[in-house]
């Protein structure tokens, strides 16, 4: 039997938040579209980072892979954690691993993709700040192999860690992860090389999608691209760049554990005079995420607990739907790590973590950037508050303070949720609001392309068919050119200067 033939390289862009309507603000991208293939891609339920990434890489649903959003309530030690890092959370046969079984020696890069720690990868770059004893955080990165750090810092700088989150977050931190997949790919020749670029999803959210501000942000974007693109292209590398969701416009935060608090249902201890979510204690709370929420009961078989919660939450304006395990089960998403309930907000609504009813009893985290004590999800972060007039002389204070080594406190994020713009994390109410497909080579995608079909469709591209049945509309490598999918017509959504 000969030997299979040399896999063909790819570069996987994940264009976080590229929709229809944001293509005709990205030249360079709807070019490849127009001179490759183009399809509508039909996301999975919750539509977030970590959720619909790990549901691209194993061609699974949450009920199988395990991320049922970009946290989740971990009942084994009680507490709320979101954005973990590690791979070994994320369940399933990953892309490189079906590859790797044609291939041997498959070589995969993942930049910043998530749960890239522990992945066996053979280069990983991944943010992974500096946290010192006195409590300050200073941006650094994570990478596999560990000398590939220095190298990407001494070439491009230290990785922009407040500029990949937070008010200042923009193309900064983009742009800094398109040099490193370019350095990489220069220099180590990946068969695969994975990139995420986050930069559409802070205009966006700030402002909504239809802000001519969130149209500027795809056209920067795009021109960041352009060196990438053609460098990747004159390589004869396969480009896929794909969404994992698109942002609509919202206008209303519903605050759902204060509903649940209200009800009785959610305890809170007090220390310092601020409050804390007692998850030990609350009979249910829920773990906000965009447009979706996990609630969780003390104990899953009570079920006074459950109907009092979703009683409680169907009466709630902005919750369109409350899922109990039929739904779940329906929607992908029955695995042990979800919620005895998952409320999905209306269209123009999305969920704070709140849970505080008074803002002077709020813990001091909620006027800071940090991801990792709030026990959900906070676009707030994105801004500074408007209603402190002191708010920029405060953290430059913060900054000085940080630069000759002291502890500070960046407290500068609003507890008025209103200003956020857009959201995501439904399911997308038509095409030309939900994310895309783009494949630079013509006639590889003809029709919709399932998010647990990206898997099959990238193995495809690269020249490996595997056992699995490949669905008669994804036809990775055509025996001649297809004419490409037109683009969905947009006008309605053009941004004109």
């Amino acid at each position: 039997m000969s030997a299979p033939t040399a896999p063909a390289p790819l570069l996987v862009l994940d264009v976080v938040g590229l929709t229809p309507a944001l293509l005709p603000s990205m030249p360079r991208l709807r070019a490849l579209a127009d001179a490759g293939s183009y399809a509508p891609l039909e996301t999975v339920l919750p539509a977030v980072t970590c959720t619909v990434q790990s549901t691209f890489l194993t061609g699974a649903a949450p009920s199988e892979h395990g991320i049922v959003g970009n946290g989740w309530y971990f009942r084994e030690l009680g507490e709320v954690l979101l954005w973990r890092q590690h791979n070994r959370l994320v369940g399933g046969e990953k892309l490189w691993h079906a590859a790797r079984r044609v291939h041997p020696d498959y070589t995969v890069a993942n930049i910043c993709w998530w749960y890239a720690i522990g992945a066996d990868t053979d280069i990983t770059v991944t943010p992974k700040p500096i946290y010192y004893a006195d409590g300050r955080k200073e941006p650094d990165c994570y990478t596999e192999p560990a000398s590939l750090r220095d190298e990407l810092t001494e070439k491009l700088g230290t990785f922009p860690l407040f500029d990949f989150w937070g008010p200042r977050a923009g193309l900064k931190s983009s742009q800094w992860i398109i040099n490193a997949t370019r350095h990489i790919i220069r220099t180590r020749h990946p068969d695969l090389a994975l990139a995420y670029l986050p930069h559409l999803d802070y205009d966006l959210q700030r402002f909504g999608p239809d802000d001519p501000r969130a149209h500027t942000a795809a056209g920067a974007l795009d021109a960041a691209l352009d060196p990438l693109l053609n460098e990747a292209q004159a390589e004869g590398r396969t480009i896929v760049a794909l969404s994992e969701y698109g942002i609509t416009s919202v206008r209303r935060p519903v605050d759902i554990n204060r509903a649940l608090r209200r009800a009785g249902l959610l305890a809170v201890h007090t220390q310092d005079g601020m409050e804390y979510l007692d998850t030990g204690a609350s009979r249910a709370f829920a773990v906000a995420d965009h447009q979706i929420a996990h609630v969780y009961v003390r104990h899953p078989r009570d079920p006074a607990a459950i109907a009092a919660a979703r009683l409680a939450l169907e009466e709630l304006p902005g919750v369109d739907t409350v899922l109990d395990t039929a739904g779940k089960k329906a929607h992908g998403l029955d695995h042990p790590r979800s919620g005895d309930l998952v409320a999905i907000a209306e269209p123009d609504a999305w969920f704070t973590y709140y849970y505080w009813i008074d803002d002077e009893r709020a813990p001091d985290f909620a006027r800071m950037v940090d991801i990792h004590r709030k026990p959900g999800y906070d676009p707030a972060e994105l801004f500074m508050d408007p209603l402190d007039p002191f708010v920029r002389l405060r953290a430059g204070t913060a900054l000085l303070r940080k630069k000759a080594g002291l502890r500070y406190r960046m407290a500068v994020v609003p507890l008025d949720p209103s200003p956020v713009g857009g959201s995501h994390g439904r399911l997308p109410a038509n095409e030309a609001e939900g994310p895309v497909l783009i494949c630079s080579r013509p006639g590889s995608v003809r029709a919709p392309v399932k998010a647990t079909d990206v898997k099959t469709l990238l193995l495809g591209l690269a020249g490996i068919r595997p056992t699995d049945a490949v669905r008669a509309d994804i036809t990775p490598v055509p025996s001649a050119p297809a004419p490409a999918r037109p683009l969905i017509e947009t006008d309605r959504h053009e941004h004109r200067e």
